[in-house]
């Protein structure tokens, strides 16, 4: 029960960055949540935090035992919630993984969610690098394309399509292409994977001849939100995915081109280990964004 204690002050601790206010959620003294991260520092041997007069600030092994600990208090959670009957009202954290731009389908969505669910504390984190579900602790991974033989579960979430885009300013300067050779006389803006540091292809034709055309790239960039403002601004032509450019297209900010020949559609996922219950968050979760995304 020392460890137990040791660990919860530790880690409420290392989120809130003070002795003071870590005490306050725990609703203990802060005399005692200091002598309980002495106490797991004596034991482990290890400094875990570097103090001065004004704050708190973990260190190096710190922030790795904090990670782990944070797993361990979430699965105890889980725990007992399954055992307390928590079906019927999810609650705890859930940390989501998602694309940098996946806020624009999500976070929409998160009001209902949050109306509906509202025991569950929602830890998003968004950004394009790989991550390791089980490694990194999250609860749920939302992620796009084909999906390696892993030790997930997987459920799929919804389809989009591609669409090129540019600016009705561009498109009156250097003249809206009509077929796909066109391309070849335009200012192109490419995306660059930042996992892989390859160029998104542009999937516009079966065609060999037409696979082959030499795009002219005025602008690289490893940001899809960037790729958008170039194109807003007038940078040229861009390949992206439809949600990303909806309202853009609405307010008239850009325009489609060769909509005839985008033909190239995505999929999304949501994986969660397969090693652990399908814990009453997780469930709700996965059920709720399943049910209303790309709709």
């Amino acid at each position: 029960m020392d460890s137990l204690n040791g660990i919860q002050s530790f880690v409420k601790t290392a989120e809130l960055l003070s002795f003071v206010k870590a005490a306050r959620a725990l609703g203990i003294s802060a005399s005692a949540v200091g002598k309980n991260v002495a106490r797991l520092e004596g034991s482990l041997k290890v400094r875990l935090f570097q103090r001065s007069t004004r704050k708190v600030n973990l260190t190096a092994e710190g922030e790795l035992f904090y990670q782990r600990c944070r797993r361990i208090l979430d699965d105890l959670q889980d725990a007992e919630a399954m055992l307390c009957h928590a079906a019927q009202a999810p609650r705890g954290r859930l940390r989501v993984s998602l694309p940098t731009i996946g806020y624009r389908f999500l976070l929409p969505l998160m009001p209902a969610f949050r109306n509906a669910y509202p025991e569950v504390e929602l830890e998003m984190d968004f950004n394009d690098n790989l991550v390791d579900v089980i490694e990194e602790g999250f609860d749920v991974v939302i992620r796009s394309g084909g999906l390696a033989d892993s030790g997930l579960m997987a459920r799929k979430l919804g389809a989009f399509r591609f669409v090129l885009c540019a600016a009705p300013g561009y498109l009156a300067r250097k003249g809206r292409p009509l077929a796909l050779p066109d391309l070849e006389s335009h200012e192109c803006l490419r995306y660059r994977f930042v996992t892989t540091g390859k160029l998104m292809d542009w999937s516009l034709s079966a065609n060999p001849e037409i696979t082959q055309l030499r795009l002219p790239t005025v602008l690289t960039l490893n940001n899809m939100e960037a790729v958008r403002m170039a194109a807003v601004d007038g940078h040229g032509i861009a390949y992206m995915p439809d949600f990303l450019v909806r309202e853009a297209l609405e307010t008239g900010a850009l325009e489609t081109v060769l909509d005839a020949h985008m033909q190239d559609r995505g999929q999304f996922w949501a994986l969660w280990p397969s090693s652990r219950h399908l814990s009453p968050k997780i469930r709700v979760f996965v059920d709720f964004i399943a049910e209303r995304l790309f709709k």
